[in-house]
C-alpha cells in the first residue's frame, strides 16, 4: 500500500489506514489531502479518502473518489478492495464480491482481502464460493486455526458433513498431546462437541459415540455431554442405557420437557400425534406417577399427564393441578391449560370441575372433599378462570358476569381489567376493550405490558392518536415514535397498519407492513458480524444453528402477516387508482369540504417541504468531533404518499409473493394472494398452479371453491386463441381440467350446487356457494341472498349446562358476510336485515349496533367513544379523579 509514493507521503499514506481503522477520520482526512496536493492523481489516496468519507456519511463524495482512484489505478488491488468495502457498507454485496474477485486477480494471496470475501459468500450463501475460499486461506496460513475451522464449517454448511469431519480430524493431528492449555479449554470442548454433532449428521452415530466417550476428560461441559451421549444412545437404540442417562438428566433438571420426551421416546411410550392407546396411557400414568414422587416441585411433570389422560383419570389429575395454583393465585394458569381446549372432552371436564369447586369455595370456604379452608382470594381467582374458560368458549355473557363478579370481590387486580377488555374485544366492542385497557394502565403507569396491551387495543378501536400517545410514554425522548421503529416493534407496525388499512390511508398502512419487511432485513443483516466472531470464539453449533435460523426467518408469523397486508394494500391500488379514488372522495363532499380540504393539501405539502428542509439543514449541521454526522435525518415521507404512487402496484405485491411461495408455502393465504395477483396481471397458467395448491391445501375451504370456479369462468368467457402462446396455455387447461376432481364430467354451477351438498350447515360454506352462484348467473341474486339467510346459527352441543349458549357462527364471519351483501350483491335491504339478526346473536359487537354495545346512547362506554373522535385518550367513565376517590375507600372482600 502507497509503494507508489516517497518515503514522506508513504508514512503519511500508512497513517490514513491507522486513522481510519481508530475511526480518527478528521486526521485521516487531512493527511490524505496532504498526499494529493503534490500527487493528485494517486489512486489510493484517493481510495482511502473516499473510504473514510464514507464513514463521516459523505456517500456521494465518497463513490466519486473511489470510482476516481479505480480509474487513476485500475491494477491495485487496494483499489478494488475499497470499492468492494465501500457497497458492502451499502449492502451491495453482490457488487463488492465483484470488486474482491478483481482485487484477487492482481494480489491472489491477499489474506485481508479472502478473508473479507469469505464473510460475503457466507453472508450470500455462495456455499461452494465459500468452501473454495476457506480452502485457499487454509492453504495459505495452515498454523491459524481459525482457517482449519472455518474450512470445516464452510464444508459443513455446503452439506458435506463428513469432509468436514475429515477436516477437523486432520487438525487434531497437528496438535500436541498436552492440548489444550487450561485458557482454551471451552473452545476445544465446543470444537469436540461440533465434531461429535457432524457424525451423528452424518450418520455415524457408533463413531459419534466412541469420539464422545474418548474425548470425555476433555470436555468441560458436562451438560451437553450428557444430552449428545443420551440422544446417540437413542438412536443406536439403546433404550436401557439412554433412560438412565434421562433421569439422570432429569435428576439435575427435573422442568427440562425434552428429557421427558426422551425418557418416553426410550421406554416406546411417546407419539407424535399425541394420540394414545388405553395401555399406553396406563403405562404413561404410572411412569408420570412414579416421577412425580422423586420430583414433587418439578410443575412439568406435572402438567405433562394432562396432555394424554382421559375421563375420569383426566379430572383427577387436572384437579390435582389446578387447585394449589389457584389458592397460590397464579394468573397465567389459563394460558397454560389453553392447549386442553384442542382436545374434544376435556374443555367440558374442565368446566364441571371449576364449577363444582366455585359452588363449593362459595358455601363452605373449601374445595369439595376437603375440610381445609380457603383464602378469600381462591374464589377470585376460580371466577378469573371461568371468565377466561367462557370467552374461550364464546359465552361472553357468562364469561363477562364471572369477570364483573371477580372485579366487585377485589377491585384492585389489574389482570381482572385486561381480562375484561379481551372478553370485551372478542364480543365486539372494541371501544369497551379499549377503556377497559386504558384503565388497567392507569393502575400501574410503570408496567410496559399493561401500557403495550393498551395500545394495542387502541389501534383495534381505530384510536391511533391515542395509541400513538400511549406508545410513546415507555420510549426515549425526542423523536418517540422513529424509537417504536428502532425497538423493531414489529406488533405494533402491524397493528396501526391494520388500522389505517381500516380507515382507507393506504399510504400510512403501506408505512407499517414495510417497516416489518425492513426489520426482516436488519435482522438478516446482523448475521454479517457473526460470521468472523463464532469462528474465532469457537461458538461453531450455535452459529450454524442461527445459519439455518436465518434460513428460514421470513418464515415467521410477523413477516407472513406484514406481507400479505401489504399485498393485499398493492391489489387495492391496482383496482382503485389514487386520482380515482380521490375524485370519487371529492365528489361527495360539499362545496365548502372541498375548499377546506384543498386547504388542509397545501398546508400538508408546505409542511412537509419544510420538514425536508429542516431535515437537510440538520444533517449538514450534526457532526461529531470524529467528523461522523450523527443526527438521524427526517423522514421524507411519514405518511407513505410516494409509496401509494408506485406506477405498477402489481409489480410491487410481486416482490412480497414471491418470498411468501418460498417461505410459506402452505399457507393457503399465500396461494389466494397468488390467484389474486396473476388473475389480474392476466398470467392464467400461474393463477391455476395457485388453484391447484389451494386444491391441494384444503380442497374444501370456501377460499379454494370461489378461486376454482373465477378461474375456470374467467378463462371460459375469454375469446378464443389466436396466437401460438395463446393456444399453448389453453391446451395445457383443457389436459389438466380432468385432473380436477371438483369439476369432472360437471358444469360450473353443477359443481357449485355439490359444494353446498357437502357443507350445508356451514356458513360460510353457504355464503361460498351463494358468491359464486350471484357470479355465475347474475340473474339467480335473490336465490343466493335467500341461501345466505336461511343460514341456521346452531347452538353448540354441550356434555353439562353451562351457563349461556354458544352458537356455531363467528363474529368476524358474520361481519364479512354483511360485507358481502353491501359491496358485492349491493343489497341495502339484506344487509339491514343481516344486521339485525347479528344484533341478536352479538349484542356486544359495535358493527352490528348491538343492544350492549358501547354504540348505544345509554352505554357507558359512549362518552368515552364522543371524547375519542376530538383525539382526547379514552378512559374509564368514571373518570381519572373518581377512579381515585374509589381506589382511596376499597377493601378487599372476605
Amino acid at each position: 500500500m502507497g509503494a507508489s509514493l516517497p518515503p514522506k507521503e508513504a508514512n503519511l499514506f500508512k497513517l490514513i489506514v491507522k486513522s481510519y481503522e481508530t475511526k480518527q477520520y478528521k486526521k485521516g482526512l487531512k493527511a490524505a489531502d496532504t498526499i494529493l496536493k503534490k500527487f493528485p492523481s494517486h489512486g489510493e489516496t484517493l481510495s482511502m479518502k473516499g473510504l473514510t468519507l464514507n464513514c463521516m456519511d459523505r456517500k456521494t463524495e465518497a463513490y466519486e473518489l473511489v470510482r476516481l482512484g479505480v480509474k487513476n489505478d485500475i491494477k491495485s488491488h487496494v483499489c478494488w478492495h475499497v470499492l468492494g468495502l465501500l457497497y458492502r457498507s451499502d449492502r451491495e454485496y453482490r457488487e463488492a464480491i465483484k470488486c474482491y474477485r478483481n482485487a484477487l486477480r492482481i494480489d491472489p494471496d491477499n489474506l485481508e482481502i479472502l478473508r473479507d470475501l469469505s464473510l460475503l459468500q457466507a453472508q450470500m450463501r455462495d456455499l461452494s464460493g465459500f468452501v473454495e475460499t476457506r480452502q485457499q486461506l487454509l492453504t495459505l496460513k495452515p498454523n491459524h486455526r481459525m482457517n482449519w475451522i472455518g474450512f470445516a464449517v464452510s464444508q459443513h454448511l455446503n452439506a458435506n458433513a463428513s469432509k468436514a469431519v475429515e477436516i477437523l480430524e486432520a487438525f487434531e493431528g497437528t496438535l500436541e498431546d498436552d492440548y489444550p492449555p487450561e485458557n482454551e479449554l471451552c473452545e476445544h470442548t465446543e470444537m469436540i462437541l461440533y465434531k461429535v454433532s457432524l457424525l451423528e449428521e452424518s450418520g455415524a452415530f457408533g463413531k459419534a459415540l466412541e469420539e464422545l466417550h474418548k474425548k470425555e476428560p476433555k470436555i468441560v461441559d458436562k451438560l451437553s455431554y450428557k444430552e449428545q451421549e443420551a440422544s446417540l444412545l437413542s438412536k443406536l437404540r439403546r433404550p436401557a442405557e439412554a433412560s438412565k442417562l434421562y433421569r439422570v438428566l432429569l435428576s439435575m433438571n427435573p422442568d427440562n420437557y425434552r428429557y421427558y420426551e426422551g425418557l418416553q421416546k426410550c421406554l416406546g411410550l411417546y407419539s407424535e400425534s399425541g394420540q394414545y392407546s388405553s395401555d399406553k396411557i396406563e403405562k404413561l400414568n404410572a411412569l408420570y406417577q412414579s416421577l412425580s414422587e422423586q420430583y414433587t416441585r418439578s410443575s412439568a411433570v406435572k402438567r405433562i399427564p394432562l396432555d394424554f389422560l382421559q375421563d375420569e383419570g383426566f379430572k383427577e389429575a387436572v384437579a390435582k393441578y389446578i387447585k394449589p395454583l389457584l389458592t397460590k393465585g397464579v394468573p397465567s394458569l389459563f394460558s397454560d391449560l389453553s392447549s386442553l381446549y384442542d382436545h374434544p372432552r376435556k374443555p367440558d371436564i374442565l368446566e364441571q370441575l371449576v364449577v363444582e369447586m366455585e359452588h363449593s369455595i362459595r358455601t363452605t370456604g373449601s374445595y369439595p372433599g376437603s375440610d381445609v379452608k380457603e383464602p378469600p382470594s381462591t374464589l377470585l381467582w376460580t371466577l378469573f378462570f371461568l371468565a377466561q374458560h367462557y370467552d374461550k368458549r364464546g359465552q361472553y355473557d357468562a364469561a363477562l358476569g364471572k369477570i364483573d363478579e371477580a372485579i366487585a370481590h377485589t377491585p384492585t387486580v389489574i389482570d381482572l381489567y385486561s381480562v375484561k377488555s379481551r372478553i370485551m374485544k372478542h364480543a365486539g366492542d372494541l371501544t369497551a376493550a379499549a377503556a377497559l385497557a386504558d384503565e388497567a394502565r392507569c393502575m400501574d403507569l410503570a408496567d410496559r405490558y399493561i401500557n403495550s396491551e393498551c395500545v394495542k387495543r387502541m389501534l383495534q378501536a381505530d384510536q391511533v392518536a391515542s395509541a400513538e400517545k400511549t406508545a410513546v410514554l415507555f420510549t426515549k425522548e425526542g423523536d418517540q415514535l422513529n424509537n417504536l421503529h428502532d425497538m423493531q416493534c414489529m406488533w405494533y407496525d402491524l397493528a396501526s397498519g391494520d388500522s389505517y388499512f381500516r380507515q382507507g390511508d393506504l399510504g400510512r398502512a403501506l408505512k407499517r407492513f414495510l417497516a416489518v419487511e425492513k426489520h426482516y432485513s436488519d435482522i438478516s443483516e446482523d448475521q454479517f458480524d457473526f460470521h468472523s466472531y463464532c469462528l474465532r470464539k469457537m461458538t461453531l453449533r450455535s452459529y450454524v444453528d442461527m445459519l439455518k435460523f436465518q434460513d428460514r426467518l421470513h418464515s415467521f408469523p410477523y413477516f407472513h402477516k406484514a406481507a400479505i397486508r401489504a399485498i393485499r394494500c398493492y391489489l387495492k391500488l391496482h383496482d382503485t387508482p389514487k386520482s380515482t379514488a380521490e375524485e370519487d372522495e371529492m365528489s361527495k363532499l360539499a362545496p365548502a369540504q372541498k375548499k377546506k380540504m384543498k386547504k388542509q393539501k397545501k398546508a400538508e405539502a408546505r409542511a412537509k417541504k419544510e420538514a425536508e428542509t429542516k431535515s437537510e439543514e440538520s444533517t449538514a449541521s450534526g457532526v461529531s468531533k470524529s467528523g461522523k454526522r450523527n443526527v438521524k435525518p427526517v423522514d421524507p415521507d411519514p405518511h407513505g404518499q410516494k409509496l401509494i404512487q408506485v406506477e405498477d402496484p402489481l409489480a410491487e405485491a410481486s416482490k412480497y409473493l414471491s418470498l411468501l411461495q418460498k417461505h410459506s408455502p402452505n399457507s393457503l393465504e399465500t396461494h389466494l394472494l397468488s390467484f389474486e395477483v396473476n388473475m389480474r396481471k392476466e398470467k392464467f397458467l400461474l393463477a391455476f398452479q395457485a388453484v391447484k395448491q389451494m386444491l391441494k391445501l384444503d380442497a374444501e375451504n370456501p377460499d379454494s371453491h370461489r378461486s376454482l370456479v373465477k378461474f375456470f369462468l374467467r378463462t371460459g368467457s375469454t375469446s378464443a386463441p389466436t396466437t401460438e402462446a395463446e393456444k399453448l396455455r389453453w391446451s395445457v387447461l383443457e389436459a389438466e381440467r380432468p385432473s380436477i376432481s371438483q369439476l369432472q364430467n360437471k358444469s360450473l354451477l353443477e359443481a357449485n350446487k355439490e359444494f353446498l351438498g357437502r357443507h350445508e350447515d356451514s356458513l360460510v360454506h353457504r355464503v361460498a356457494y351463494a358468491e359464486t352462484l350471484y357470479l355465475l348467473d347474475q340473474s339467480k341474486k335473490s336465490e343466493a341472498i335467500k341461501v345466505i339467510e336461511d343460514s341456521t346459527n346452531k347452538v353448540v352441543q354441550q356434555t353439562n349446562g353451562a351457563l349461556g349458549q354458544a352458537r356455531e357462527w363467528k363474529l368476524k364471519e358474520c361481519m364479512a358476510v354483511h360485507k358481502l351483501l353491501e359491496t358485492v350483491f349491493l343489497d341495502s335491504e339484506a344487509a339491514s336485515r343481516w344486521k339485525s339478526r347479528c344484533a341478536e346473536y352479538f349484542p356486544w359487537s359495535t358493527h352490528f349496533e348491538g343492544k350492549r354495545s358501547s354504540v348505544m346512547p345509554d352505554s357507558v362506554y359512549n362518552s368515552s367513544l364522543k371524547r375519542n373522535e376530538n383525539g382526547d385518550t379514552p378512559n374509564h367513565p368514571m373518570g381519572n379523579d373518581a377512579q381515585l376517590e374509589a381506589f382511596k375507600s376499597l377493601a378487599v372482600s372476605t
